[in-house]
């Protein structure tokens, strides 16, 4: 791994940083998915990440939260250089991570409740009883009913089902939360409704927020910025404004295309500010 200075550990030494990507390599194979990547999450912050398919944006999360060992580069995260870490020392920060996958990953045969229990239990050590109380009001937090907590996943409309992975995901009272695709498969009304539930908890709990999207409602709803991910590296990461003003044919399609268009429009109305 390499501990070369960049432009992007400049930022993270001028601001309250909570990861920081250096120069980073993933690579299958003969296929190199990324190729320096530098990144920065600031305290607070949601940041969308955008790209068009097979440029790594799930990927690059992986590398993130320790599920996939980049092949070069550094990762920075809470002040720890994950790579220089014990074990140990690495599973004190993870647990300080909430993540929710694209499809919830929930266990099919646990019900809401036990589902959101199970970290409580597993990393904190708390005793059954104290763990599904803290478990039925994080769902309540992500704006569950009380009866869901005895509801099985497979009896869960798409939307339940991202808020209850919301609500394991929080069950720690997690630093940063990972979000991958956390709108896929929700109709218009659900995926507004999440989020806005995004971006209320943020502003309660004070967590930062890494989202990787194709959303362009959620990142005009959500997002304070967005990191387009193209050509192996970080193209760009700004506000939406000066990122959709960038001289780039993906960029400029995807911004400033008819549903980029919309969704600047809807996310202007004062409606959708309310």
């Amino acid at each position: 791994m390499n501990d070369r200075s960049s432009p992007t550990s400049q930022k993270c030494q001028s601001k309250e940083a909570v990861i920081c990507v250096q120069g980073l390599v993933n690579r299958f194979g003969d296929n190199v998915v990324h190729e320096g990547v530098d990144l920065t999450l600031y305290r607070r912050e949601i940041l969308g990440v955008v790209g068009g398919s097979g440029t790594g944006k799930s990927v690059l999360l992986r590398s993130i939260v320790g599920l996939k060992h980049p092949n070069d580069g550094t990762v920075e995260v809470l002040g720890q250089r994950l790579n220089a870490l014990s074990g140990s020392q690495r599973s004190q920060i993870e647990r300080r991570f909430g993540v929710l996958f694209q499809r919830g990953a929930l266990f099919s045969s646990l019900n809401l409740q036990e589902n959101v229990a199970l970290p409580l239990i597993e990393h904190a050590g708390l005793p059954r009883e104290e763990a599904e109380y803290l478990a039925r009001i994080k769902l309540s937090l992500v704006g569950l009913a009380p009866q869901a907590a005895r509801q099985f996943p497979a009896s869960l409309s798409g939307g339940m089902i991202k808020r209850a992975a919301l609500a394991r995901a929080l069950a720690l009272d997690p630093d940063i939360l990972f979000l991958d695709e956390p709108t896929a498969g929700l109709d218009p009304i659900g995926a507004a409704a999440f989020d806005q539930l995004i971006v209320t908890l943020r502003d309660a709990l004070g967590f930062s927020v890494f989202l990787v999207t194709h959303d362009l409602d959620t990142l005009y709803a959500a997002c304070d910025r967005v990191a387009v991910l193209s050509q192996k590296r970080v193209l760009v990461a700004d506000t939406l404004e000066r990122v959709a003003e960038t001289d780039d044919e993906w960029v400029q399609d995807y911004f400033n295309g008819p549903r980029g268009r919309a969704a600047q429009r809807a996310a202007d109305t004062p409606s959708s500010k309310e």
